[in-house]
């Protein structure tokens, strides 16, 4: 089983929010595969492909808090690290590139401190979303919980599809040949 797991805030408040990126790319992927999103026993929502072992979870408890949302998953459906991955915004890329990780730090980035702190590793695979424009970033907190200005929509919507093509890929080709050809 591999589990993808985004990232992002619950709530139509938060919905169009740089933040919310993991969110978006799972989206993106369950639509491919037409999975649907269903309630988790957790504060998660879940989509599950049988066939090919398949879990996608978007953590709703808020950003900050994921981690437990993460664990939850881990423990309920017996996943390694290896088989947990992260989707998540990341403000030090620039807009539309991706970066993907076989494990690593939290690069100050909340909900990744907590899962980091709650699975108690950091061996685990992440695709970063870069999310960067020329605005004023700092402080990154308030940048993240904004929209993406209309010059910058397209260029965020193709570095979602690309995200969800990198998913994919990850699938069917495995970890290493994704970062290879993938990594921007």
């Amino acid at each position: 089983m591999i589990a993808f797991i985004g990232l992002g805030n619950p709530g139509d408040k938060y919905a169009n929010t740089k933040h919310n990126a993991g969110y978006w790319v799972l989206d993106e992927l369950a639509n491919r595969q037409k999975l649907r999103f269903k309630p988790g026993k957790g504060d998660y929502i879940f989509a599950q492909h049988q066939r090919r072992e398949l879990l996608l979870v978007k953590p709703t408890a808020g950003m900050n808090l994921s981690g437990v949302a993460v664990k939850d998953v881990t423990v309920r459906w017996n996943l390694l690290p290896s088989e947990t991955y992260v989707i998540l915004d990341d403000v030090d890329l620039p807009l539309g590139s991706i970066r993907i990780k076989p494990k690593g730090g939290d690069a100050c980035h909340r909900g990744m401190e907590n899962i980091i702190y709650q699975l108690r590793t950091d061996n685990f695979p992440r695709l970063r979303l870069g999310v960067a424009t020329d605005e004023n970033l700092r402080p990154a907190e308030k940048f993240v919980l904004k929209p993406f200005r209309k010059d910058d929509e397209s260029k965020a919507e193709s570095m979602i599809k690309h995200g969800a093509d990198a998913l994919e890929n990850i699938l069917v080709r495995g970890l290493n040949h994704t970062m290879n050809h993938f990594n921007s």
